[in-house]
């Protein structure tokens, strides 16, 4: 009989997050995914859709910004579910204004969002993984974790810091077996909201100008079927025709 293992997705929404979960549950993970509470109808249509594809999910409204609740979160899967050997931490927070017309509220929330959050993602799944001496721990970067475009401050700033504190995890549990990486995705990537809000990039026989979920999830499970003689800590993904 074939142990149970799990995967949790933090930030599963109906592009990136989603895709990452369908892909590691078609290997046999329980894929527990999460957003806020406001988006539990979501979540279920996500969890429904996996198991409809014969995989099996489980659909947690959880604040990733509240460490009790994150706490809680990862009791109740490593305890009801199944050993977490994959976390993934998706939360996005993309947002943009005039330095002179960011408010401290809006660049906290940004900060707790993508970078905080991401913090008690990573030291919750580091406390369940270092016993066991294994496990792989990913954080979604974006084109802002490497380069502070004007405008994006706050999410600059936070996704600067997330990276950073992949990289200081990667140092201190990859000697004690954990595979911490970080993927900087570079590009606009095949959403709802990008469809809508910039509809000429998807006009024209070119398919591959977009980043796609699918294809992005394809790489965090390279990444967590690497060799631990030959990890990689951050992968950068891009289309063809992206500037750099």
């Amino acid at each position: 009989m074939t142990e149970k293992k799990s995967c949790l997705v933090v930030g599963a929404g109906d592009a990136t997050g989603g895709a990452i979960a369908r892909r590691f549950a078609r290997e046999g993970f329980e894929a527990c995914v999460t957003r806020r509470p406001r988006n539990q109808a979501a979540l279920d249509e996500l969890a429904a859709a996996i198991a409809k594809d014969g995989g099996t999910a489980h659909a947690f409204g959880v604040d990733a910004r509240e460490e009790e609740e994150m706490i809680a979160l990862f009791d109740k899967i490593e305890n009801e579910t199944a050993p977490l050997e994959v976390v993934v931490f998706n939360i996005g927070a993309n947002v943009w204004f005039p330095i002179t017309e960011m408010t401290s509220r809006t660049f906290r929330k940004v900060w707790e969002m993508a970078c905080f959050a991401g913090f008690l993602t990573g030291r919750e799944a580091a406390r369940r993984m270092e016993p066991r001496g294994a496990g792989t721990i990913i954080f979604t970067g974006a084109t802002a974790s490497v380069r502070g475009s004007a405008e994006f401050a706050a999410f600059s700033s936070a996704k600067a810091g997330l990276r950073n504190l992949a990289q200081s995890m990667a140092r201190e549990l990859g000697p004690k077996g954990i595979h911490v990486a970080h993927v900087v995705v570079d590009g606009m990537i095949d959403t709802p909201w990008s469809r809508e809000t910039f509809p000429d990039r998807f006009e024209g026989p070119d398919t591959d100008n977009i980043l796609k979920p699918g294809d992005i999830a394809e790489n965090y499970w390279t990444l967590h079927c690497q060799p631990r003689n030959a990890w990689t800590f951050e992968l950068d993904l891009r289309p063809y025709c992206e500037k750099w």
